[in-house]
C-alpha cells in the first residue's frame, strides 16, 4: 500500500521521491540489503521491458515504482556514446510519438498501470544523446508530477488518473539540444526552472491545481539542471545555476543573492551538506569549470573578484573541478566528482582540500552521464555503456568491483528499500541483494 499525506521533507529512506532522492545528494543511510555486486542475473529481482526512449530517473514511494518515457511510432536513430561534436539534430521528426507515465509494481516489476499523456509529433528537435523524456518525475505519495519543459507537466494520482495538466511553450533551447531540468516540490509548491533562448524563468506552482503562484523572468538562455530547495540554517530559498549568473530567490520569488562565474554550459544539480551549498558547472569545452562551496545568508552580488577563491560567503572554490553532465557526491565528508570521460577525483567538503587527484576508473571507460551514488561505504559510478564502477569511500582511491548489465545506461539510479532501481535503455531493473 502506498503511504499517502507524506510531506516531502519527511520522507524515509523507504522513499525516493526525486531526482537524486529527498536531500538531492544520491546517498543512502546503510542498508546491508543493498547491493554491492550484480549483473544480468544475480542479484536481480525482476527486470522489466521499458521500449521507447527516456533519460529520466525512476522514482519510488511505498509499492510503486513512476516512470516517464517517450515512444516513437517510427524509427529512432542509435544513441552514440561519449562525448562528442556533431550530435545535433535540428529537424523534427515527423513520426508520431506518444509520451507516457507508468506506475510499476515495486515487489514483482509488472507495470501496474500506463498513462499515454500525449500523442503527436514532436514541437522541438534534441540532440541525438538527450531524450524527450529527461525530466525526472515528483512525488508525495499522493500524486506524480510528470514534467517535459517543451510540452506540458501532468499531475497524476497514483492510480495514474489525470487531476490537472499544465501546457508549455515550446521555446527554442541552444543548438536544439532539448530539455533536462526536473521539477522540485516543497510544501504544497512545484518549482520549474526553463531557460531557453526565448523566455527563461523560475515557476512556482500550486501543487494541488497547477495554477500559477509566481512567476520571475530569468537574464539567462538555454541552462539544463536542476533547482533545488536549500533549507539552512536562515532561511529556506531555491537556488537555480546558470550560464550567466547561479541566482537564490526566497520563497515568494524574490532575489536574494547572485555571482557570475560558472561555464557556458550549466547541468549539475546544487546540493547542501555541512552546513554549506555546492554549486558547479563544467562544460568540456572551457577552461573555467568551477565549483563553489557557499555559506548560508549571503545577499546580494557575491561573485569573486579576479585571483580571488573566497570571501564572505564563497567557502572555498576550485575552477578547474567539475564534471559537464554528472552531479558530484557528497559523502560522509568527502566531496566526489565524476568526470564524463571516466575519471574520479576526491577532496575535503568542508575544506575544499584535495584529497587524491584524477584517477581513471578502467582504459576504455570513457563515457559517463548518469551522477553517482553512494551507500556502505562504497562510491558507485555507472557509465553509458551499462558497466558501474565500485569504489571504496575513503581517503585513499580503490577500485572494488564492476557490475555490467550490458545495455544503455543514461539515467541516474534510485536506491530504496534495500534495493537499487536501475533504468536502462531496453528494461528497468530492481536490484537488491
Amino acid at each position: 500500500m502506498l503511504a499517502a499525506g507524506v510531506p516531502l521533507a519527511a520522507a524515509s529512506p523507504e522513499h525516493w521521491p526525486q531526482f537524486r532522492g529527498a536531500d538531492s545528494r544520491g546517498t543512502s543511510d546503510d542498508d546491508p540489503r543493498l547491493p554491492e555486486t550484480w549483473n544480468t542475473t544475480e542479484n536481480v529481482r525482476w527486470k522489466t521491458p521499458f521500449p521507447g526512449m527516456g533519460w529520466s530517473s525512476p522514482v519510488v514511494w511505498g509499492n510503486r515504482v513512476f516512470l516517464t518515457n517517450v515512444v516513437s511510432e517510427g524509427t529512432v536513430e542509435e544513441v552514440k556514446k561519449g562525448l562528442y561534436f556533431g550530435g545535433n539534430r535540428p529537424e523534427i521528426s515527423p513520426d508520431p510519438h506518444r509520451w507516457t507515465a507508468s506506475g510499476v509494481d515495486f515487489k514483482s516489476g509488472e507495470i501496474a498501470w500506463q498513462k499515454d499523456l500525449h500523442r503527436g509529433v514532436p514541437p522541438i528537435p534534441r540532440h541525438l544523446k538527450n531524450s524527450y523524456a529527461s525530466e525526472t518525475p515528483v512525488t508525495d505519495g499522493e500524486h506524480v508530477y510528470a514534467h517535459f519543459g517543451y510540452l506540458a507537466t501532468w499531475c497524476l494520482d497514483v492510480n495514474g488518473n489525470e487531476v490537472w495538466k499544465r501546457e508549455w511553450k515550446p521555446y527554442k533551447v541552444r543548438h536544439d539540444w532539448g530539455t533536462s531540468a526536473s521539477p522540485v516540490l516543497h510544501e504544497g509548491r512545484l518549482y520549474i526552472v526553463n531557460d531557453n533562448e526565448d523566455r527563461s524563468t523560475l515557476t512556482s506552482l500550486d501543487k494541488a491545481t497547477g495554477q500559477t503562484i509566481w512567476e520571475v523572468e530569468r537574464d539567462e538562455l538555454s541552462n539544463w539542471s536542476t533547482p533545488f530547495v536549500w533549507e539552512n540554517s536562515v532561511r529556506t530559498e531555491i537556488v537555480t545555476t546558470g550560464t550567466g549568473k547561479v541566482r537564490s530567490y526566497d520563497l515568494d520569488g524574490k532575489l536574494l543573492w547572485e555571482f557570475q562565474g560558472m561555464s557556458s554550459i550549466v547541468i549539475p544539480m546544487p546540493f547542501a551538506g555541512h552546513g554549506m551549498l555546492y554549486v558547479a558547472a563544467g562544460y568540456v569545452g572551457d577552461q573555467n569549470r568551477p565549483v563553489y562551496a557557499i555559506r548560508p545568508g549571503a545577499t546580494g552580488d557575491i561573485s569573486l573578484r579576479e585571483g580571488e577563491h573566497s570571501n564572505e560567503f564563497i567557502a572555498w572554490h576550485h575552477p578547474q573541478a567539475a564534471p559537464y553532465n554528472p552531479s558530484p557526491l557528497l559523502y560522509k565528508g568527502l566531496y566526489y566528482t565524476l568526470y564524463d570521460r571516466g575519471f574520479l577525483t576526491c577532496h575535503d567538503a568542508v575544506s575544499g582540500k584535495e584529497v587524491y587527484g584524477k584517477q581513471r576508473l578502467e582504459a576504455g571507460a570513457n563515457a559517463f552521464t548518469a551522477s553517482p551514488w553512494a551507500y556502505n561505504d562504497r562510491i558507485f559510478c555507472l557509465s553509458e555503456d551499462g558497466d558501474c564502477f565500485v569504489i571504496e569511500h575513503g581517503t585513499e582511491y580503490r577500485l572494488v568491483g564492476k557490475n555490467s548489465i550490458g545495455e544503455l545506461c543514461m539515467a541516474t539510479p534510485a536506491i530504496a528499500q534495500g534495493s537499487l532501481v536501475l533504468r536502462g535503455g531496453q528494461h528497468l531493473y530492481r536490484i537488491g541483494a
